[in-house]
């Protein structure tokens, strides 16, 4: 995006950035989607502003009554970024959906990592990735927008010891995605989700980007 389509400060209010818009007219209709959804949900904290982003990224807000927050997620994911974190996702869609401008943090697609998966295993690959990079999850984001199987495995390997400084878990669909987000909320880690069968790569692409979006804003 331009110079002069990048407004630094705080996106409430006159001031806005969408890192994504590259011309005029995307910015204009990036900025015009934000107030109809300002108005719509609110903005009075940060996650207003998630919500926000999330129900203009599946054109509903009705998602905005659906996000869940739990053990404060955005200060955990501003403080990550901070720390370059590796950001891990259980699909390349997602991978390339998160915004790689304006913070240092690479992203990684658990896909694209090799993994030593037996034929006859009840595992699937985005699983199998994930548990192949067990010991580097501890302190990274996490973000699973569409393999329910895998956010569980996750969260098994949190109660089994493993920290991620935050877990965005969104997955999609009728088996175990409602269930799989519903057990991200019981464990003791940072984590956005949400209730019921919606969510997928829109959401939580756009969560994370939200997140990106105020970190940005702060510097």
């Amino acid at each position: 995006m331009s110079k002069e389509l990048s407004h630094h400060g705080d996106t409430t209010g006159n001031t806005y950035i969408d890192l994504g818009a590259d011309t005029r007219e995307g910015y204009a209709i990036s900025s015009r989607s934000r107030k109809m959804a300002r108005n719509a949900i609110g903005d009075n904290t940060p996650e207003d502003r998630i919500r926000q982003r999330c129900s203009i990224a599946v054109g509903d807000f009705a998602m905005a009554d659906l996000m869940r927050f739990c053990h404060e997620p955005i200060s955990a994911g501003l403080a990550a970024l901070a720390a370059g974190v590796p950001i891990f996702t259980d699909i390349r869609m997602v991978q390339t959906g998160i915004q790689k401008k304006g913070h240092s943090s690479r992203v990684v697609c658990v896909l694209d990592i090799p993994a030593d998966v037996p034929l006859q295993a009840d595992i699937t690959r985005t699983s199998a990735g994930f548990l192949a990079i067990r010991d580097q999850l501890g302190g990274a984001i996490i973000v699973i927008g569409n393999a329910p199987s895998a956010l569980l495995v996750v969260c098994d390997m949190i109660r089994e010891g493993t920290r991620p400084a935050l877990v965005i878990g969104t997955p999609v669909g009728f088996v175990n995605a409602a269930e799989s987000k519903e057990v991200l909320r019981t464990v003791d880690i940072p984590s956005i989700s949400n209730e019921g069968t919606r969510g997928g790569t829109p959401v939580a692409v756009a969560a994370l980007n939200e997140i990106i979006t105020i970190f940005v804003s702060k510097q």
